[in-house]
């Protein structure tokens, strides 16, 4: 599952590059994937059970947080595109 989301979430950062538009895109959605990312790191740390899987969780964190950081690019695009 982590592999699946670590090869997805960089096409999602392209696309929402690439768009320049918010449409289509939930930050809701990605705000929820990223407690859940800092959720599973906490549990990991918690636990005493560092593994290679809090380096997929911590990768797949920091690529979800730039999908945010676009997004808010994106929102500026869409806004300037409303006032023209």
């Amino acid at each position: 599952m982590l592999l699946c989301f670590m090869a997805a979430w960089p096409m999602s950062t392209v696309k929402l590059w690439k768009s320049k538009t918010t449409k289509g895109t939930s930050l809701a959605f990605m705000i929820v994937i990223e407690i859940g990312y800092v959720c599973g790191m906490a549990s990991k740390l918690a636990a005493d059970n560092v593994t290679y899987v809090l380096a997929f969780y911590s990768l797949n964190f920091v690529i979800v947080m730039a999908n945010i950081i676009i997004y808010f690019r994106n929102l500026k695009y869409d806004t300037l595109a409303e006032k023209e």
